[in-house]
């Protein structure tokens, strides 16, 4: 049977043997299948009102349709993976313009702008974060990975800023990312009833500026 087949093969009559697909080109597609389904499947537990200390690796597996060795191939454990899942759900860091010290600004605290009103609207977001601040490793594992490199963003734009001369030599860096950052913290997380106006952040980045430019001689 095998020796008619082969004869059948080289003689044009019969299906063609396919060539062989390489490894990679099969993997990649199914691993960033499997990511997703994990992802999902978290989110999926949370919105039916499992809590964050509820879930554990086994469930996520069983709801996601994957083994418990797929995700501990990806993420080291469930804050691991609970941060990729907030990233996920949350809007992604904005591109900056690079145009100016001010329009640089302006887009990243929009984000935060915008970030809260995403949290005010989405049930699910305030839940978690609520949660979060109970488990303070996760609390910190968020921080470590989400909120630190978008304040290093910000002290980076502040310091080309004084290189470029928009800012003044000896600006304390860190002290004025916080007083940038700070109001529109305040309004979009601590006063949820705080207008949170198209203009804001560029309200408060000429306010702010105003304060750090060094003043004109009069």
């Amino acid at each position: 049977m095998n020796t008619e087949r082969a004869e059948q093969q080289t003689q044009g009559h019969g299906p063609p043997t396919p060539p062989p697909t390489p490894y990679a080109a099969r993997g990649r597609p199914r691993s960033e299948a499997a990511e997703q389904a994990i992802v999902e499947g978290v989110i999926a537990l949370l919105e039916d009102g499992v809590p964050l200390a509820d879930l554990s690796i086994e469930r996520i597996a069983r709801t996601a349709g994957v083994g418990k060795a797929t995700i501990y191939r990806r993420w080291s454990g469930k804050d691991e993976l609970f941060v990729d899942v907030l990233r996920s759900i949350e809007a992604p860091d904005p591109d900056l313009p690079g145009t100016s010290l001010r329009d640089d600004l302006v887009r990243l605290l929009d984000h935060l702008r915008r970030r809260g009103l995403d949290m005010r609207r989405s049930a699910l977001l305030h839940n978690v974060f609520a949660q979060m601040k109970t488990l303070p490793r996760l609390w910190h594992a968020y921080h470590e990975i989400v909120i630190e490199p978008r304040r290093r963003l910000m002290h980076d734009v502040l310091r080309r800023g004084v290189a470029d001369g928009e800012l003044p030599a000896g600006t304390d860096i860190e002290l004025a990312g916080d007083l940038l950052a700070g109001p529109m913290l305040l309004r979009s997380v601590l006063r949820a009833d705080a207008p949170l106006a198209d203009d804001l952040a560029e309200r408060i980045v000429d306010l702010a500026l105003a304060g750090l430019r060094p003043g004109r001689p009069g």
